[in-house]
């Protein structure tokens, strides 16, 4: 049976801490491993990326690529997850497919501000009507080849429509 007085940690589990700058015997007095001098040696100094006045590596690396302002953001998929999704019953080719249907349905997480883009990646068997924001011209191809049809529809965005049902009431 086990006592509460008895009980200790693991060997090794705990460790105590370094105390600097308790004299020469203990390998860490004097300067307590800061090295002599200067901004880093004293306390309330973290500058990420300062290299002593030298100019630093992120500055003197040449930097690359852009991110636009404007750049839109569409739930995308495949005419191939189109399939899987009718195959394991989750859409019903009857309906036609929009942004909200994929989302009720679990194919899409989560709706995109621009809506939804049709690529055309794997097979589709089935004829359905697309209503998405994009598609591309080899999506279209697969859509119109198993007998359904693509509607593209602009989606605004949210600020966009409430001005525009303020302007209708």
């Amino acid at each position: 049976m086990v006592k509460l007085n008895e009980l200790r940690d693991n060997p090794g589990a705990t460790k105590s801490k370094k105390r600097r700058g308790r004299g020469p015997g203990s390998g860490l007095g004097k300067m307590g491993g800061r090295g002599i001098k200067g901004q880093t040696s004293r306390s309330g100094v973290a500058i990420k990326g300062f290299e002593g006045g030298q100019m630093p590596i992120h500055r003197r690396l040449p930097k690359r690529g852009f991110s636009s302002l404007n750049r839109k953001e569409y739930a995308v998929i495949n005419t191939g997850m189109l399939q899987a999704a009718i195959d394991r019953g989750a859409l019903d080719v009857s309906q036609p497919v929009t942004m909200e249907s994929l989302i009720a349905t679990g194919v899409v997480r989560r709706p995109r501000k621009h809506g939804l883009r049709i690529l055309g990646k794997g097979e589709l068997k089935s004829a359905l009507k697309i209503t998405a924001a994009g598609v591309s011209a080899g999506g279209k191809e697969i859509v119109e080849k198993a007998g359904g049809s693509v509607t593209i529809e602009a989606v605004a965005p949210k600020a966009a429509k409430e001005k525009a049902a303020e302007q209708e009431a």
